[in-house]
């Protein structure tokens, strides 16, 4: 804590996702608490990062090195679980896309791996300095992603097809994105099944899991042929959404 300063978040090496395993640590009273709360074993700790939204890059690198990557998605969390990604993400600007696509490809090219690749990443505003946004790796996951989930329907090909095209040495599919798609998770608890279908370019998918506080039961996928469509009809989805998240 000297050395990085607060707030920082403390969090587990093993299991930790959704929001669990971690602790903001706000003053210095706050340390000893978080340290015996999550056990007292080794621990990683965290700067606290200021920045203006998380961003989802999902890159796919084949057997040959083809490297292909997905539009940027805009991510948006609560109580430390995904609740909704947005592709494009809004107001993107070249350069930061060409950014997360470099920072990805140097990744996989590094690792020599092969299949899904996602990396969320903090967008940060400009320095003092007048340099151009950064971008800040938050989290690196090797496998499909749950922030990648609104290809299934929402672009040319999934990311499932391609993590298997890649790892079976076939070529990769086109990953462009059919329009504009968000896609929304189902936590806690499930919304009216017939009210969500009933709207128009969405599509359901349950994971078959009992409900509980904080799980994530299934995700909504909501498609349009342009952004203020899909604002519109994304409204509406959270609506139904929320009313059931416990």
């Amino acid at each position: 804590v000297t050395h990085i300063g607060l707030p920082a978040i403390l969090k587990t090496r093993r299991l930790g996702y959704d929001g669990k395993g971690q602790i903001l640590i706000e003053t210095h009273s706050d340390v000893d608490h978080a340290w015996n709360a999550l056990g007292g074993q080794p621990l990683i700790l965290e700067g606290f990062v200021s920045f203006a939204r998380e961003l989802s890059i999902l890159a796919v690198r084949g057997q040959d090195g083809a490297i292909v990557c997905y539009p940027l998605v805009e991510n948006v969390h609560r109580n430390g679980i995904l609740h909704r990604s947005i592709v494009p993400a809004p107001g993107l600007t070249a350069e930061v896309n060409i950014l997360a696509e470099t920072y990805a490809r140097r990744v996989l090219e590094a690792l020599d791996y092969v299949g899904v690749l996602a990396i969320e990443l903090f967008e940060v505003e400009a320095d003092s300095k007048g340099d151009g946004a950064r971008l800040l790796a938050n989290e690196m996951a090797p496998r499909v992603h749950n922030s990648g989930h609104w290809t299934i329907e929402g672009a040319v090909t999934s990311q499932f097809e391609n993590h298997l095209r890649a790892i079976a040495g076939l070529p990769l599919g086109e990953t462009s994105a059919r329009g504009y798609a968000a896609m929304v998770n189902l936590i806690g608890g499930l919304p009216d099944v017939a009210m969500l279908l009933a709207l128009p370019d969405t599509h359901l998918h349950l994971y078959d899991k009992a409900p509980r506080p904080g799980r994530k039961l299934g995700h909504v996928t909501i498609c349009a042929r342009d952004e203020a469509l899909l604002a519109e009809r994304l409204a509406v989805v959270e609506q139904y959404v929320l009313a059931s998240t416990r």
